[in-house]
């Protein structure tokens, strides 16, 4: 399976892996999610280690299960030939109503098929007030006139 765009990236083809990215998770389907990654994929995602997509799937039902209403900006940080890293954060209520807000940093490596074979991502996260809320649009894809993370100040 190839996943364009392809490594080597350039500064156009890091920015629209990242929005590829960015939409997939939007969408919160695991399973389009974990077909961007390797069938052997490896990831450090705070204090879970996971390999391979069903490993990737499960832990994205699990998290989307959980994290109700999620929205997600990611904005490239920067990138070399099969790297890029990434700056991101996203909004999510629990089932009690409470309002978080999560920053982190990711550092992706792909193949030559430009399927993601590491993911290395750094979060944390706090209490927000419904009124404190930034990513306001509907499920799914961020429209493209909704401010990215700098634009925001964040």
């Amino acid at each position: 399976m190839i996943r364009p765009p392809l490594p080597p990236f350039s500064d156009e083809t890091a920015v629209q892996k990242v929005r590829l990215a960015e939409d997939a998770w939007n969408s919160r389907d695991p399973a389009r999610v974990a077909l961007a990654y390797t069938p052997a994929s490896q990831w450090r995602n705070r204090s879970e280690f996971l390999g391979g997509r069903q490993e990737i799937a499960a832990f994205l039902t699990r998290k989307w299960a959980r994290e109700l209403d999620y929205r997600l900006i990611k904005e490239l940080w920067a990138h070399s030939e099969n790297r890029i890293a990434v700056r991101f954060a996203y909004e999510y209520r629990d089932d009690s109503g409470n309002w978080y807000r999560a920053y982190g940093n990711e550092n992706w490596q792909f193949d030559a098929d430009g399927l993601m074979e590491r993911r290395i991502a750094s979060i944390n996260e706090h209490n927000i007030a419904p009124g404190e809320r930034l990513f306001i649009w509907p499920t799914g894809t961020r429209p493209g006139d909704h401010p990215g993370l700098s634009d925001l100040g964040l």
